[in-house]
């Protein structure tokens, strides 16, 4: 397989982790979104968003959208399982990814951000104050939930890692490049620890990818 992904995006580094857990073996393609990679005639006639990750099969197929990605490693290679088998532990753990891949990562993505500064003029302080309010937003939100669910663990469904945790890990992530105040989030310091100190986590850093030197 080829991921063609960025080290900074966090939707890749989803994806990244997924492939981790999984044990799949895959190539790194660079799309170098701060230089507009994303916009050349190649890239954009292979993703017509201009966004990354694409995930291209063995046999070719073209696979769009993180979250969709993500399901479709789960569907065809189910084990370890990143959700459960459940129905309502199923929508338990949909439900805390989607407050970082719905409610908080639209308003802060690249395109968002640029937008903000290059069209409407905002300043780059102003920028990072979008920024921290939306994360934080969220956040409280998910904090609560994790917090006082039965079924938080060691990671946020239980002691296992699993789709909740690989999209909070990035979002995290992207939180400490912006300065946001983690302090009233302890139970997502600690889960967001708990992934860290694992191997695929590790490997799926943004630090560790070819195009982030």
């Amino acid at each position: 397989m080829k991921l063609h992904n960025y080290f900074r995006s966090s939707a890749a580094y989803r994806v990244r982790i997924g492939l981790a857990l999984k044990g799949l073996a895959y190539d790194y393609v660079s799309v170098h979104l701060a230089k507009g990679e994303q916009f050349a005639p190649a890239f954009a006639a292979m993703n017509p968003q201009s966004l990354v990750p694409v995930l291209e099969t063995d046999d070719g197929t073209l696979l769009y959208q993180s979250l969709a990605i993500l399901q479709w490693l789960d569907e065809t290679h189910p084990e370890p399982r990143l959700l459960p088998t459940e129905p309502a532990a199923r929508n338990r753990v949909r439900s805390l990814a989607l407050i970082s891949a719905c409610e908080i990562h639209p308003l802060n993505n690249l395109r968002v951000l640029r937008y903000l500064t290059d069209v409407l003029g905002v300043s780059e302080e102003q920028k990072n104050a979008w920024y921290r309010h939306w994360v934080a937003t969220g956040f409280e939100a998910l904090e609560a939930r994790l917090a006082h669910e039965p079924a938080t663990g060691t990671f946020c469904h239980g002691d296992t890692p699993g789709f909740a945790d690989v999209v909070l890990v990035p979002q995290v992530a992207n939180a400490r490049r912006f300065d946001v105040d983690l302090t009233p989030f302890p139970t997502i310091v600690r889960i967001d620890a708990a992934c860290r100190a694992l191997p695929a986590f590790q490997a799926a850093e943004p630090s560790r990818q070819p195009d982030a030197a």
